[in-house]
Order: structure tokens, then C-alpha cells, then sequence
């Protein structure tokens, strides 16, 4: 079999590039690329030297050597370019701008209402779009718009969102497409997130991303990449049966994790949602062997100590030795919709 040299090169370049973006401001030397990497040096002169071209990248001053000549650093340039990320909640519209980096640099919010059908709500998430690209920093590489589930990330098209039917197999992600004329990639609102947190340099390897908002789900990182099975439906963590013949859930089961925790939320007992999210919380432990759970949503970050106690308490009744930690940003799947776009250029495989 031959070897597709482009598309190597390619790979190598973005490889190079995602460790000059793990770097940050600190830099990284040629050599330290080369050992990191594998590649020869000569291979990463070349790389480096066309990612500077493209403006990707600049040198970041020298450092000392323990012989010879002191040894330059490079480091990745964050304003080459950008993306936005759009959360798509069932009462709440989020868009921001941020960096190749990441970092965000603009933000707008409004209120929506999921239930008055795509036609408007898109005119909703088009509008704000392009208000943030108004007068865009620099190249605009796509958008990212993550959303409440069920969907279908391949064919970027939503099915029945759970309270929400009419949704069902709207053109979402084209549509978006053929207004901005951007590339638009749609994902569930928790895989969006789950990726968004996998690429910090100090993710750990495998963790479940549990999001407590007008929602209950999880995003799921396996081997460091978020897993999302073959129709999108992995992470389902509210609508897995927790109590048979409970109460009937808007996805049409009954006893539904989601339905039990929001219910308790709704009468003021955050204990109580708190020991029902450590349930499902311990299922996923229990099943996955995870290294960590990472808790976040609009609910659980108005009480974060309530769930980030009530969890622990649960898993460390049942011997179960993951820790339990925050994700603390509030707009963690906005964020996480951005990376749906840049994490490509790091050769990041935003499936698996």
C-alpha cells in the first residue's frame, strides 16, 4: 500500500501544532517537538517552519541548553484564527467567539423558547451569530452548536428532544450551514462539553461529564475521546429507569433518573437531587470505570457544594473511589461547541 504523503503531512503538522497549544505562552523548543512527536528534526523545521508562514505560530524568545547554543521557542499564535460555539438550551440561547486557543473573546446571551419550532429559533441562533462576526478579529473557521438530545452528530440533524418532538429530523446543521456560510457541526449539548474539557492539558483519560440543567445527561471520554456511539446515544444518563412504575418522563419511559432529580429540584430538596445524581453518577462508575466524574449545569453550579457532597457521599457509600470534582464555567458547552470545530485542527478526533 502506498503512503498518502499529503495527507501525513498533514497529520504531523497538526500533531506539532496541538503540542505548541498545550504549551501556551511557555513554548516549546524544536528539539522537545521532535522527542515529543517522534519526527526527525529536520521534519519538524519544516512543519514549524510553514506554520509559521501561515502565521500559525511565531518564535517565543530562547531558552537555555545544556550545550551548545541556547534553543529557540516557538509557540502557538491564538488570533490565527477562530470559532464560535452556540448552546442551544430549551429557554436559553449562548454564542461566544472564541480563539484558537479556546479562549473566549466575545459573548452574547438571550432568552428562547425551544418550543416554538426551528424556524425561529434558528432565526434566533443566525441573528446572534452574526452580530458576534459583525466585525469578526480575524479567519472564522466554523461553528459549533450543541443542543439537547436525542440527535444524529453525523447527519447534524435532531430527533425527538426530549418534551420537544417537532424537532424530529429538522436539517439543523445544513440550514445553519446555508445562512452563515460556515461549516456547522451539531452535537448533544454534554458531548459538546465532555470534548470541550478532554482537550485541557490536565484532562484525565476517561471521565463522565454529568450536566444538571432544564436537563439531566452526560458526556462520556473513553481513551480521551468522547464516545457517542453509533446514533448518537450514549450519555443518555437521565433516561436510564431508576425506579419502575415511577412517574412518566417526556421521552416516554417511566422512573426516568431525569424526571426524579428535576422533581426534587422543583420542590426545593437539593439533598435529595443531589443523592439521585450520585445514583447515576455511581451507575456510570460502576459500568465504565471512569477516573473521574465532572459535574456542571446551570442547577448544580447554583449549589455546587450540595452535588459535589451529595455525589461523593453516594459513591463513597458504595466503595467506589472516583473522585468527584466542578466543572465550573458556565457556558462549559458553548465552550465545548467551539472546540467542535477547532479540535480538527489539532488533529483531534471529535468522534469515536
Amino acid at each position: 500500500m502506498g503512503v498518502n504523503v499529503p495527507a501525513l503531512r498533514s497529520h504531523n503538522a497538526a500533531l506539532v501544532l496541538d503540542l505548541l497549544r498545550t504549551a501556551g505562552e511557555t513554548g516549546i523548543s524544536r528539539l522537545e517537538l521532535a522527542e515529543r512527536t517522534g519526527l526527525t528534526p529536520q521534519a519538524v523545521s519544516k512543519i514549524t517552519a510553514r506554520l509559521r508562514a501561515e502565521g500559525l505560530a511565531t518564535e517565543a524568545g530562547h531558552r537555555a541548553s545544556t550545550g551548545g547554543k541556547p534553543r529557540t521557542v516557538l509557540r502557538m499564535v491564538p488570533s490565527a484564527a477562530y470559532a464560535v460555539g452556540v448552546h442551544l438550551d430549551r429557554d436559553e440561547l449562548t454564542a461566544l467567539l472564541t480563539d484558537l486557543a479556546g479562549a473566549v473573546v466575545a459573548l452574547r446571551r438571550r432568552p428562547v423558547d425551544l418550543g416554538a419550532g426551528a424556524g425561529p429559533v434558528l432565526d434566533a441562533v443566525t441573528e446572534e451569530v452574526r452580530a458576534l462576526l459583525a466585525d469578526p478579529p480575524g479567519s472564522v473557521l466554523g461553528v459549533g452548536l450543541a443542543m439537547p438530545g436525542p440527535l444524529d452528530h453525523r447527519a447534524g440533524v435532531p430527533g425527538r428532544v426530549t418534551g420537544f418532538p417537532e424537532w424530529a429530523g429538522h436539517p439543523v446543521r445544513d440550514e445553519l450551514a446555508a445562512r452563515l456560510g460556515l461549516p456547522v457541526v451539531l452535537d448533544k449539548d454534554t458531548n459538546a462539553a465532555a470534548l470541550g474539557l478532554a482537550l485541557r492539558p490536565t484532562a484525565p483519560g476517561s471521565f463522565a461529564y454529568v450536566h444538571l440543567g432544564t436537563g439531566l445527561g452526560a458526556g462520556l471520554v473513553l481513551g480521551g475521546a468522547p464516545l457517542r456511539g453509533d446514533r448518537t446515544g450514549a450519555g443518555e444518563l437521565g433516561h436510564q429507569t431508576v425506579q419502575l412504575d415511577g412517574p412518566p418522563c417526556g421521552c416516554g419511559g417511566r422512573g426516568c433518573l431525569e424526571v426524579l432529580c428535576l422533581a426534587a429540584v422543583a420542590r426545593g430538596e437539593l439533598p435529595e437531587a443531589a443523592r439521585i445524581l450520585g445514583t447515576g453518577a455511581a451507575n456510570l462508575v460502576r459500568l465504565l470505570d471512569i477516573d473521574q466524574v465532572l459535574l456542571g449545569g446551570r442547577v448544580v453550579l447554583a449549589a455546587p457544594s450540595v452535588f459535589a457532597e451529595g455525589v461523593r457521599g453516594v459513591l463513597a457509600g458504595l466503595g467506589l473511589s472516583a473522585p468527584v470534582g466542578l466543572a465550573t464555567g458556565r457556558d462549559a458547552v458553548a465552550e465545548g461547541a467551539a472546540w467542535l470545530t477547532l479540535a480538527p485542527v489539532f488533529g483531534k478526533q471529535a468522534e469515536l
